[in-house]
């Protein structure tokens, strides 16, 4: 049997978005897959910190920060975080442009205090109130700590939210020829969410990085994700599958879907290509 090179996203894929606890469907087909020859990786936009608690459950790589960090067996394949000009750059004009950034460095994840205090102040409104209980789960679950403890450690990537995409304007002017903002639609909180990711990596450089690196062929890769921050990953892999609760955009683009991650899908999926 031809040995696959399988990638999953992380939120929204192999687990519930925010969540470090896989369904024991997924957690069986990734074993199975591997005993069976094939190599599983983690591919996800969160930092290593913010993946570190699922490695427990036994992958063979990871690939972070949307692809600006991998290792493959603990060994080190790929590390690509902001110069420190860049990311003193990124910090300043996003925080003058009034937008709330969440930064993400190796080991530690820090976000805008007054973002929540945002939320707090206009939490009358429904869906700001349980954009806030969302946003506190989150970083309860995965250790995002005070931008007043971020000590300047080298940041990977830029998480960032707005009320208005006029607010975006000068930070594309002055960061886009170096980044990329993967922008998410805006959501029925009436907020623009997104990611600044360094035009050096994507999902899909990590998917080739990876694959040459164990001279494994292209055709050979299958690829997991749920939304349009895994669209360089979903086309770079020669079979790119969205789940059931994923984008529809992405569904449009992917080869296939499979049922959603609370209905068993990358079990339901790992059979079908016949990896277990």
């Amino acid at each position: 049997m031809d040995t696959k090179l399988i990638f999953l996203d992380i939120d929204g894929t192999l687990t519930e978005p925010g969540s470090n606890t896989p369904p024991a469907s997924a957690l069986e087909a990734v074993r199975r897959a591997r005993a069976n020859g094939h190599k599983v990786v983690l591919c996800s936009g969160r930092s290593y910190g913010m993946l570190s608690p699922l490695l427990q459950y036994g992958f063979d790589g990871l690939a972070g920060s949307a692809g600006g960090y991998i290792e493959y067996n603990g060994e080190l394949i790929y590390d690509c975080p902001m110069t420190p000009e860049q990311q003193n750059r990124v910090l300043s004009v996003f925080e003058e442009s009034g937008i709330y950034r969440t930064v993400e460095c190796k080991t530690g994840t820090y976000t805008d205090e007054s973002f929540k205090e945002f939320l707090q102040e206009n939490t009358q409104s429904g869906g700001n109130s349980e954009l806030l209980h969302w946003r506190e789960q989150l970083e309860q679950n995965l250790g995002i700590r005070p931008m007043a403890e971020y000590r300047g450690e080298p940041v990977y990537k830029l998480v960032f939210m707005c009320r208005k995409a006029e607010q975006l304007r000068r930070p594309r002017q002055l960061l886009e020829s170096e980044f990329n903002f993967c922008i998410q639609d805006t959501d029925r909180f009436g907020i623009i969410n997104g990611e600044l990711i360094n035009r050096k990596f994507d999902k899909g450089t990590a998917v080739r990085r990876l694959s040459g690196y164990l001279h494994i062929p292209l055709e050979r890769t299958i690829a997991f994700g749920d939304s349009m921050n895994d669209l360089e990953m979903i086309e770079t892999a020669g079979t790119g599958i969205c789940m059931g609760n994923g984008s529809p955009a992405l569904k449009k683009i992917a080869d296939e879907v499979c049922p959603p991650v609370t209905e068993g899908g990358l079990y339901a999926a790992f059979l079908r290509h016949q990896l277990i």
